[in-house]
């Protein structure tokens, strides 16, 4: 599974902009499937048909990044954020644009603890407006330049989020042998700037019951802010976020499913931040919502880590969805 998550990890895919993303997946799954489509803002719907329940499974494709906003005379470029972005791990790292230009993001003299986005610039490298327009436009968007890093249990990337909940749901697909549900695994764009992909995805899809899969944060570093969930306890089974509160037959169906088949697990509650479920549950007259989550550190930076097993526990927890008669829906 190692070689799969490089592959998307290291992919270019900002928000509004994940065809690349899109693609891989595509070709990963299109032989496991019954039905591969990309609908009109981007989403891939993979459907493996049944005539049981319909149930959709989502993971956004998009990763956070920066759009330019202007050139300055000596080629400097200043940006906006393309999804929720923390200064502080800005300084120093690089970024990648679409055409393979990598920039060295740096700051204005000033105190750290006044640091604010118009204070940025990135440096390509660039002498001059001019030479700096031969390679960057404004509105060209990048995402950060890091590579995939194989730490044996632990991985370490940008764009984990969500690069690993796809790379689940991907796993989940080519390891399913058979389930009577129909079933959608959405594989949502612009996420990161309001579930987009994921509400009109549903509205499509119309599900019995929607599980978004998608990272989380965790509360197992150093002097971290007070959170139940760490590395390598398992798939974490959301109660709450900003976007939802879970269905409770949703949550109690994983919980049991979990127990039942032995996958390791703990319960999450998310005081800020929302997932994919949060565009599902409000969608057409209602769709019964949860969401199963991937322990993450350091997210919405360039160095997101996950554990593997944990991953393995959210492929299995997945397939044991997918397999369950879910006579309560």
């Amino acid at each position: 599974m190692k070689s799969l998550i490089k592959d998307l990890v290291e992919s270019y895919g900002p928000t509004g902009f994940e065809t690349e993303v899109i693609d891989k997946i595509r070709a990963y799954v299109t032989d496991y499937v019954d039905e591969c489509y990309v609908d009109s803002l981007g989403n891939l719907i993979a459907r493996k048909k049944g005539s049981g329940k319909k149930v959709m499974f989502s993971a956004h494709t998009d990763e956070i990044g920066v759009i330019v906003t202007y050139i300055d005379d000596d080629g400097f470029l200043r940006f906006s954020n393309a999804g929720g972005l923390n200064l502080l791990t800005l300084l120093g790292n690089r970024v990648r644009f679409a055409n393979g230009t990598i920039g060295v993001i740096g700051r204005e003299k000033g105190e750290l603890k006044d640091l604010s986005l118009d204070k940025l610039f990135i440096d390509i490298g660039a002498r001059t407006k001019e030479d700096a327009q031969k390679r960057v436009s404004i509105g060209d968007f990048a995402i950060f330049h890091r590579e995939f890093t194989d730490l044996g249990q632990r991985l370490v990337a940008k764009s984990m989020d969500n690069r690993i909940g796809c790379a689940v749901l991907v796993e989940a697909i080519r390891k399913l042998e058979h389930a009577d549900h129909d079933l959608f695994f959405a594989f949502s764009t612009q996420e990161e700037v309001g579930l987009r992909g994921a509400r009109t995805a549903a509205y499509g899809i119309d599900p019995d019951l929607g599980i978004a899969v998608d990272v989380t944060r965790t509360g197992d570093t150093p002097e971290a802010p007070r959170m139940d969930v760490s590395l390598g306890e398992g798939a974490a089974i959301k109660v709450k976020d900003s976007s939802v509160i879970a269905h409770p037959k949703i949550k109690d169906l994983m919980v049991r499913l979990a127990e039942a088949n032995q996958i390791k697990y703990q319960l999450e509650v998310l005081e800020a931040g929302g997932t994919d479920a949060g565009a599902i549950h409000l969608t057409r007259s209602g769709v019964p919502s949860g969401t199963i989550s991937i322990p993450c550190r350091y997210v919405h930076s360039p160095s997101e880590m996950v554990d593997l097993g944990d991953v393995q526990n959210c492929v299995e927890l997945v397939l044991a969805i997918c397999c369950d008669p879910l006579d309560e829906f």
